[in-house]
């Protein structure tokens, strides 16, 4: 597998949300993700967004981050937002989301960001396990769905 940075709204990665979305639709019988994003957003040094390619050069993987700091949703100051990490199903349990989030950690690490934060659901135990295995521990809820029952918020400090 190779990881390759992308713009967020790389044709690719405009796939492999498309995908997730569905996903996200599935398991919480709604719309999808609506947490509004923008490919800016994921511009170094402020962010980043990286894509897997299999052996075949289909892209199998995505996951970024997003520079957020304290407002009215919940961050706070130095926090990096961890968005759309996903593996299609055929990709998954080879270590392929391992991978992309140590390195989104890294990332962010190297740009001076504090803490990893991220929300997931409760729906997504597979999310939640990855996460709590590579050192994540719940949080404070923040964010678009920090009102929700099912929301789950996690944290890792990357100093």
């Amino acid at each position: 597998m190779n990881i390759h940075p992308r713009p967020f709204d790389h044709p690719d990665a405009v796939e492999l949300n498309d995908q997730v979305q569905l996903e996200y639709a599935e398991r919480y019988g709604d719309e999808g993700d609506v947490t509004p994003l923008d490919p800016s957003m994921f511009e170094p040094p402020h962010g980043l967004y990286l894509l897997a390619y299999d052996a075949q050069d289909r892209p199998v993987a995505t996951g970024g981050w997003r520079t957020q700091d304290r407002n009215d949703e919940g961050y706070s100051d130095g926090d990096a937002e961890l968005k759309r990490m996903f593996v299609i199903p055929e990709g998954r349990g080879n270590g392929l989301a391992r991978r992309i989030l140590a390195a989104l950690e890294a990332d962010a690490r190297a740009a001076g960001r504090v803490r990893m934060v991220l929300e997931t659901g409760d729906k997504q135990p597979e999310a939640i396990a990855l996460y709590e295995s590579s050192g994540y521990a719940p949080c404070e809820k923040f964010g678009h769905y920090r009102m929700y029952e099912s929301s789950r918020c996690f944290a890792k400090p990357l100093r």
